[in-house]
């Protein structure tokens, strides 16, 4: 018996990386999820991935998933992404906000359409996906959503830099994933009466996916120094299916949550040997 057996659920960015192993597991556990990402067949985007890709692999292994092409950018896009779930499995009771939508720029040099994006993707997206999924959750009274932060919300911290080329580039979406860290407490906050959690991710560890060897965060996808993408899914997976008042508001790491509720033996980086952002210290 999976632990989202008959559970409906929605994963954005779900083409490739982190959002394609949240769909592959959410399905082995029983979930009817309904993949959601602008690349809907392999060559429409220049990384590598696709939902067809995806959604085939769920469906090879004898689960359940079906793909929604769909721009999040656009409001109307969310509203019809919404529908089309409801459409296919019914009523949505877990709701993960993984898409992402980064440029490497500098303030200085950012241009003004991209940074309006960008947030569109990173923080208004994830508010309008919610505000439609709570249509269905706080009438049955339950339901998970879980925001996918990233490292980045940490920040520099105060001057002086000796290393200003550190953080060069990252201003933009490391205010994204903060702004996302607050929504998730705020909104977890509205939502406790009505049995919904509400929880933030990051993985531990730079996670190798074809957006993090693109932007060269890790130098090619088994780079010994990142963290699997599955343990990302299985921190996911625990924050979706644990009681609401075990988890939440909790903005975590991978590795963290996991280690704590001991689905591992051993941890490391973010939240274990180094402190998270102000919102995980809460």
């Amino acid at each position: 018996m999976g632990k989202l057996d008959g559970k409906v659920v929605v994963v954005t960015g779900a083409s490739r990386g982190i959002g394609a192993d949240i769909a592959r597991l959410f399905a082995a556990e029983g979930g009817r999820v309904v993949c959601a990402a602008r690349t809907l067949r392999e060559g429409d985007h220049p990384l590598a991935g696709s939902l067809e890709h995806t959604v085939g692999e769920i469906r090879g292994a004898g689960n359940e998933a079906t793909a929604v092409a769909a721009d999040i950018s656009e409001p109307a896009e969310c509203e019809r992404l919404m529908h089309a779930a409801r459409a296919a499995y019914g009523p949505i009771d877990v709701l993960v906000n993984n898409a992402a939508l980064t440029y490497f720029i500098e303030v200085k040099d950012y241009p003004v359409n991209k940074w309006i994006r960008s947030w569109a993707v990173n923080v208004h997206a994830p508010f309008v996906l919610a505000k439609l999924a709570l249509e269905d959750m706080i009438p049955r009274r339950r339901g998970s959503i879980v925001n996918i932060s990233s490292g980045s919300a940490i920040g520099p911290g105060r001057g002086p830099y000796p290393d200003p080329e550190r953080y060069s580039g990252g201003t933009c979406y490391g205010a994204e994933k903060a702004a996302l860290e607050r929504f998730t407490q705020g909104l977890a906050r509205e939502v406790y009466p009505h049995g919904i959690s509400v929880t933030a991710l990051s993985p531990s560890q730079v996670v190798p996916t074809p957006g993090t060897v693109h932007h060269k965060l890790v130098r090619s996808m088994d780079d010994p120094r990142g963290e699997p993408p599955i343990l990302m899914a299985r921190a996911a997976l625990l924050l979706a299916t644990e009681p609401c008042e075990r988890i939440t508001g909790r903005v975590t790491y991978s590795q963290q949550i996991l280690k704590e509720h001991g689905w591992i033996d051993a941890a490391r980086g973010r939240g274990v040997d180094s402190k998270g952002s102000g919102y995980s210290q809460i």
